[in-house]
């Protein structure tokens, strides 16, 4: 990775930019299209905004942990000139308060405050909870079957209670607010939504996370929400309101929707690999290996935003202009034949899955330790459980979510077969 312009002179003419569409979902053989003509593509984002994609696995991890590229949203040039508009269906990933956009020691400020909730041996104390309510939501996904003629929808019932439970616990939220939270993260989050919702929809998750901010400050309790209340009011410069409201946002919608595609995402993986299922129940693989190639081979996230470099900036032979927003793309630096080999394309638990998609450099994700046991854990109860689950439709007829950020299907309607005895 250099910057050096006159090496623009030597490059081959650039490739037409990729219209990445707003509700077309994010299929494999397009991303394959897309990076077998380089690590680096020009895009089009909504709104007919000039962006880039760094999607080889080499080269995004180099861009991610690059000093020259930034998340603050004073480096984004088509914000600062003013073309984009509060409706923009990405505007909150520019623009939200908080550690997402902070560089430097905003940054490590921000991280600091919630970091200590997410060390490893904080995650491993939480265990025994998250044990015990992956129990309870097998039973509710059992009723839900034996109420739905054999089939219940696995993603509803089971991958999305999970995670959400488990973070709104830690936060100190009530579990009536859980469904809106739900729902109004998803909006916010979509690429598709239309500018009024997407103004109507962050307007009504700002006041519902204001409100719970200002209950927990009339009563705070032992919980990540009240600690950092008290932090907001000691004073200084430790947290503003602003960055309170957009910590607990990003908590939320990062502590849940994650966890949520990569539940989802393992099962379909491991039901249509029956044979790689087979070596986590005869103990030759680990609930963890699943984890981890899901995590490579079926990103839960796709092309992230945003960063920007903070002065012009060539990688793998490309220019990415300062000021450019750039997406990470996770999804298809998965399954990149330079890094993982001719096979890279193949769900495969005896590989060394590396991967970068749970992020890398500063911004690495918080929450790792936390998804990584969350997914292990469900997915070890529900096979343990059910061991002929599998789909209820043919991979092809679920429907994928739409937009370019997450990575998953809608629902996932499954039979649970015989429990194990």
């Amino acid at each position: 990775m250099d910057a050096h312009p006159a090496a623009a002179a030597d490059r081959a003419p650039a490739p037409e930019p990729y219209r990445l569409d707003p509700a077309g979902g994010c299929p494999h053989a397009a991303n394959a299209r897309l990076l077998a003509q380089g690590a680096v593509a020009p895009v089009v984002l909504p709104g007919d905004i000039d962006g880039m994609v760094v999607l080889g696995h080499d080269a995004l991890r180099d861009f991610l942990a690059h000093p020259d590229v930034a998340k603050g949203p004073q480096h984004f040039t088509a914000l600062a000139e003013g073309r984009i508009p509060e409706g923009w269906p990405l505007r909150t990933f520019a623009t939200v308060p908080g550690m997402m956009t902070a560089d430097g020691a905003d940054h490590r400020r921000l991280r600091a405050l919630v970091s200590s909730a997410f060390t490893a041996r904080r995650v491993e104390e939480l265990r025994p909870r998250v044990e015990a309510v992956t129990a309870g939501l097998l039973d509710g996904l059992a009723g839900a079957a034996a109420a739905g003629d054999g089939v219940a929808d696995l993603r509803r019932h089971y991958a999305l209670p999970l995670p959400l439970g488990v973070i709104c616990e830690l936060l100190g939220v009530d579990p009536a607010h859980q469904e809106p939270l739900h729902r109004l993260s998803s909006l916010v989050v979509a690429t598709d939504t239309e500018p009024a919702q997407v103004v109507a929809a962050n307007r009504d998750l700002v006041e519902l996370l204001a409100a719970i901010a200002a209950a927990k400050a009339a009563a705070p309790g032992d919980d990540l929400t009240s600690a950092l209340i008290a932090a907001r009011d000691e004073g200084g410069d430790r947290l503003t309101q602003p960055e309170l409201i957009g910590t607990l946002l990003l908590l939320i919608v990062a502590g849940h929707e994650t966890t949520l595609n990569l539940v989802t995402n393992a099962v379909r993986a491991l039901c249509a690999h029956r044979d790689q299922l087979a070596l986590v129940t005869e103990g030759r693989a680990t609930w963890a290996d699943a984890v981890e190639e899901t995590l490579r081979w079926d990103s839960p996230v796709s092309y992230f935003p945003f960063r920007y470099p903070t002065r012009d900036l060539t990688v793998d032979g490309t220019l990415i202009p300062r000021g450019t927003p750039v997406l990470a793309g996770y999804s298809p630096a998965g399954r990149d034949t330079a890094a993982h080999g001719p096979n890279a394309d193949r769900f495969d638990l005896t590989r060394t899955a590396k991967h970068l998609s749970l992020g890398h450099g500063p911004h690495y994700c918080l929450g790792a330790p936390l998804a990584r046991m969350e997914a292990a854990i469900a997915l070890e109860a529900l096979f343990t459980r059910f061991p002929d689950l599998a789909p209820a439709v043919p991979e092809a007829a679920l429907t994928r979510h739409k937009g370019f950020v997450g990575n998953s299907v809608r629902a996932l309607p499954v039979r649970l077969g015989a429990p194990a005895r």
